[in-house]
């Protein structure tokens, strides 16, 4: 089985959320054999900034859909997209 990598955006509920500690909760909810290979971060609008993570997950159903669920129970999570997906 190969993997993926999916580039994400998870928006911030407010441009006053710590993003450190955002990045550190997302890390902490992966489920079992994802990964996370790195952040960046964009700047939206009016102080907000959203994560952009990229995810390395298994290649196989339902994808990056587990990943999304975790991150958006997340404390401090308005919504999750996924930007792009690419085999590795």
């Amino acid at each position: 089985m190969g993997k993926v990598a999916a580039n994400m955006k998870i928006m911030p509920q407010s441009p006053e959320i710590d993003l450190d500690e955002l990045q550190e909760r997302l890390e902490a909810s992966l489920p079992e054999g994802a990964q996370i290979n790195g952040f960046e971060r964009d700047d939206v609008a009016f102080g907000l900034v959203a994560l952009l993570p990229t995810v390395i997950v298994a290649d196989d159903a339902g994808g990056t859909e587990v990943v999304e669920d975790a991150f958006a129970d997340v404390e401090g999570v308005e919504s999750v997209s996924v930007e792009d997906v690419g085999r590795i």
